[in-house]
């Protein structure tokens, strides 16, 4: 008798082809469902998954209450570094193992952050919007050049890093804070440690690139705003709650910023009630895509799957959460 085959869900889908995952776990005896109900839906959602083993998420809210309900699963892995959204101590206490994918897109995001700050610091989008009716002037005066001022960046892990690594030869210094990382760390990637505060003080470009967490949510509030001296261009393609968007958009209506580059919203997709923000002339928005690029995607899907096989088959992955 041929054993029953366990399932594996995708309770988020969205990408273009999971030919990888289908062709793996299908090679490794695992059948692979895709929800596509609503995703407000938790009743159905929960009677989707009940039986399966594995789960790959993005952005569903995965806490005990949903866990305690699904008595099989064994795994979980959430394609992206993020991993808010995924209640670890619920699943260690339920004996779910977790992981994300980390580093698959240090070389995308840092290159979206790059160009933000330049389309910022350019003003591109207004030059493109005045290209006929004011040719050849300025959208704006306030254009800088950035060989001799300072960059801040607020996390240097591995997508922080390589942003530093990339603007290092283009400004002045760089600045940088990021309590978990050691000293060699800086020195490496080449950029000066100080606290939060100087990098609010001294820097004409802040790009954040930290986890959020208790200690970073709402880390840019209005106190933060305040301190700021240099009028700097703020980029942020990493959690939408690090940034408080309401005083993000005071700040821009008293003079206190330059500009801001977002790819990332406390509420996504973004809607009616950041109108104002994303309405801003002095803002960039774009959609949550500075992970993406041809070569980034394919990893993540690819991690993604051998983490859940690993996860399966008590076989140790870097990218393992709660061991």
């Amino acid at each position: 008798m041929s054993k029953v085959k366990e399932h594996i869900v995708i309770l988020d889908g969205g990408y273009e082809s999971y030919h990888y995952e289908i062709t793996r776990l299908t090679d490794n005896g695992y059948v692979l469902d895709f929800y596509n109900g609503r995703r407000d839906d938790i009743e159905q959602r929960l009677a989707f998954a009940r039986n399966a083993v594995g789960m790959f998420v993005r952005g569903s809210v995965i806490d005990y209450e949903f866990l305690r309900q699904l008595p099989r699963l064994k795994a979980i892995v959430r394609y992206g570094v993020g991993y808010n959204n995924v209640d670890l101590l619920a699943a260690s206490r339920l004996g779910i193992k977790v992981a994300n994918v980390q580093g698959y897109a240090n070389h995308s995001v840092s290159d979206h952050a790059l160009a933000l700050m330049y389309a910022c610091l350019r003003a591109l989008p207004a030059g493109q919007r005045h290209l006929h009716s004011a040719f050849s002037k300025p959208p704006t005066p306030n254009i800088f050049e950035l060989h001799d001022k300072t960059v801040g960046i607020i996390g240097l892990g591995r997508i922080g890093g390589m942003f530093c690594a990339k603007v290092r030869n283009l400004c002045r210094q760089v600045l940088a804070v990021d309590p978990n990382i050691p000293a060699d760390r800086f020195i490496q990637v080449g950029a000066t440690a100080c606290d939060f505060n100087t990098i609010l003080r001294e820097s004409n470009v802040i790009s954040i690139h930290c986890d959020l967490n208790p200690s970073s949510a709402r880390l840019f509030n209005d106190h933060a705003f305040q301190l700021l001296t240099k009028k700097p261009i703020l980029i942020n393609t990493s959690r939408g709650e690090v940034l408080d968007e309401t005083a993000l958009y005071r700040a821009l209506e008293s003079g206190l910023l330059h500009s801001a580059g977002l790819d990332v919203f406390c509420h996504e997709p973004a809607g009616e009630e950041q109108a104002l923000l994303l309405e801003h002339p002095q803002v960039i928005a774009t959609g949550h895509y500075a992970w993406y690029s041809q070569t980034a995607a394919q990893e993540l899907q690819k991690r993604a799957t051998e983490n859940m096989l690993n996860l399966l088959n008590n076989r140790y992955t870097e990218d393992w959460l709660n061991p």
